[in-house]
C-alpha cells in the first residue's frame, strides 16, 4: 500500500529519531545520572525501529538478504550489547534486539508464505515455534518485541490499520509487559504509569510517516546498522574510563 502523506516524515528521518530516543535511553542506563525522563523517552526507539523493519521487509527487494544481513549485524553487536548491559563480554540470557528483529523477519516470511499457499496448520505450527524461540533465547523485548514487529507488517494496509495498531500498542506495551514504573496522583487517587506506556507515543511518529524511504543516502543507512553496535561500545568505554 503507497502511503501518500507526503508532508510528513520519511523512513531516514524516522530512523534518526529512533537512534536519538535509544541513545537517550542507554545514557540513562550507564553514563547519565538524569531523570527517569530520558528512560521514558527512550521506550519510543523500539517500536520506531519495528515499524521500519517492517517497513524495509515489505520493500525489500532480496527478504533472504534482508535477513542475513540482520543475523550478521546481530552477531557483531552481541558483545558491544553485553559489555553495556552486564560488563562482561559473554551472557547468555539476555541478547541484543538484532535478534528479536531477525525472529520477527522470520515470522513475517512464515506468515507470508502461509497465506499465499494456504497453509496455514504447517504456518502457525513454524509460528508458535518462533514464539517459543523468543521466550527461550532471551532477546531484548523478547516475545513481546518479535509481536510488535510482527503486529505492524500485518496489519500494514488493512482496513482500520491506525486504531488496531494503537490497540495493540496499548494492549502490548500498557498491559502485558510489566516493568519499572511511579505513580502518580490522578483524581485524588494514585495511579501506577508503567515506563513501558511511553512507547505508545511511538505511534505519533509512526503515523506522520509518509511512505518514502528518503533521501539521506545508503551510507547513512549502513551506519544506521553500524550505529547500534558503536553507540554501545563507546557508552561502555566511557563509563569505565570515566
Amino acid at each position: 500500500m503507497k502511503r501518500t502523506n507526503s508532508l510528513g516524515l520519511s523512513g531516514d528521518v524516522l530512523k534518526l529519531f529512533a537512534m536519538i530516543f535509544m541513545l537517550i535511553d542507554h545514557m540513562w542506563a550507564t553514563v547519565s545520572s538524569g531523570g527517569m525522563w530520558m528512560t521514558a523517552l527512550g521506550r519510543l526507539a523500539f517500536p520506531i525501529f519495528a515499524f521500519g523493519i517492517a517497513e524495509g521487509y515489505a520493500h525489500t527487494s532480496d527478504r533472504k538478504a534482508y535477513m542475513k544481513r540482520m543475523l550478521i549485524w546481530a552477531l557483531i553487536s552481541e558483545i558491544p550489547f553485553n559489555l553495556m548491559t552486564t560488563g562482561s563480554p559473554v551472557f547468555p540470557f539476555h541478547q541484543n534486539v538484532m535478534f528479536t528483529f531477525l525472529l520477527a523477519l522470520m515470522a513475517m516470511s512464515v506468515f507470508d508464505k502461509a497465506a499465499m499457499e494456504k497453509k496455514w496448520l504447517g504456518g502457525g505450527a513454524k509460528l508458535v515455534g518462533l514464539a517459543v524461540l523468543s521466550v527461550i533465547t532471551f532477546p531484548d523485548y523478547g516475545f513481546f518485541g518479535v509481536l510488535t514487529t510482527f503486529m505492524f507488517h500485518v496489519l500494514r494496509g488493512r482496513r482500520f490499520e491506525k486504531p488496531l495498531q494503537l490497540l495493540m500498542m496499548v494492549l502490548i506495551h500498557c498491559v502485558w509487559i510489566k516493568g519499572l514504573g511511579f505513580p502518580v496522583m490522578l483524581f485524588g487517587s494514585e495511579v501506577f504509569i508503567p515506563l513501558q506506556a511511553f512507547a505508545v507515543l511511538a505511534l505519533i511518529f509512526i503515523w506522520l510517516y509518509n511512505g518514502e524511504k528518503g533521501n539521506f543516502g545508503s551510507l547513512y543507512r549502513r551506519f544506521g546498522y553500524a550505529f547500534y553496535p558503536l553507540h554501545m561500545l563507546l557508552l561502555w568505554l566511557y563509563a569505565i574510563v570515566v
